[in-house]
């Protein structure tokens, strides 16, 4: 599948990590992209945020074979206004280390789309509001909560391991509006 001009963010998300997987790479989807995939675009991210072990140059060999070109720490692809980052790994929410395998796999038409499943994407927006008292990201977190099936009994011993037992009572209260 190529990248085009009209292409999705999911689109673009899942030809990524589709290159990545058959490269033998592992690597997944988080923040902001993750929110756009699962509020069905209401939130629009405008960056594809991987999580990969991989070494920078199997990275960058790899996004080169579907046409991205590196620029500083952001890789940058002629048809498309996306751009996709590798965050440092290894794959944490607040300070709860993530197993890969927590993870799922959505179908994006004939691609696989290696993705923080619902409960952890909605967990790792409150880390932005738990330890940044970022809005936005609360927003996005009850965005996605409504829209999915969420672990909150997950949600909830995490918020304690963060100490946010407090501010998890405000995710509550903004999921009752």
């Amino acid at each position: 599948m190529e990248i085009h001009k009209t292409s999705s963010l999911a689109e673009i998300a899942a030809i990524v990590s589709t290159a990545l997987t058959k490269a033998n790479v592992i690597a997944v989807l988080t923040g902001g992209g993750v929110v756009t995939v699962y509020s069905e675009n209401e939130y629009q991210s405008d960056d594809l945020d991987f999580i990969s072990p991989a070494s920078s140059q199997k990275l960058e060999e790899t996004m080169s074979q579907i046409g991205f070109a590196k620029e500083g720490r952001y890789f940058i692809h002629p048809n498309t206004n996306y751009y996709v980052e590798f965050p440092p790994s290894p794959l944490m929410i607040g300070e709860q280390y993530i197993d890969y395998k927590e993870c799922t796999v959505q179908k994006i038409g004939e691609l696989e789309l290696h993705i923080l499943t619902p409960t952890l994407c909605v967990m790792d927006r409150l880390a932005s509001f738990y330890h940044w008292n970022d809005r936005q990201s609360l927003d996005q977190a009850v965005m996605v909560a409504k829209r999915h099936p969420i672990d909150f009994k997950k949600v909830k011993s995490w918020s304690i391991k963060e100490k946010q037992q407090k501010k998890y009572q405000d995710f509550l209260e903004r999921m009752q509006n």
